[in-house]
């Protein structure tokens, strides 16, 4: 797979990132939403050390996907069991038919 070098900024610094071809705009994307997380901790907590920043952001962001993904397990666990439930209630349904 090919890359592509783009630029993005950080905390004011303009950094190049290697990314897949094609993913180049979800990656600037990205990088504006994590620059916007870490100027909002900063206006929030007046942290201004850069690497408590990244650390206190980068605890946020996983602990949010933490989130998403046991939300997400229980979404998946639940439509598992709904189509259980509608597959013997179909197959009682079908059982239940008069033979031809």
């Amino acid at each position: 797979m090919s890359t592509q070098a783009v630029e993005i900024q950080v905390l004011g610094r303009n950094l190049r990132v290697n990314c897949p071809a094609g993913q180049e705009d979800a990656l600037r994307e990205a990088a504006k939403d994590f620059d916007q997380r870490l100027q909002d901790l900063s206006e929030r907590t007046n942290i201004s050390n850069a690497e408590q920043l990244l650390i206190f952001t980068g605890l946020n962001i996983c602990n949010e996907l933490h989130s998403e993904r046991k939300e997400q397990y229980g979404n998946d666990a639940n439509l598992s069991n709904r189509i259980n439930d509608l597959a013997e209630s179909l197959d009682k349904a079908l059982q239940n038919q008069p033979k031809r």
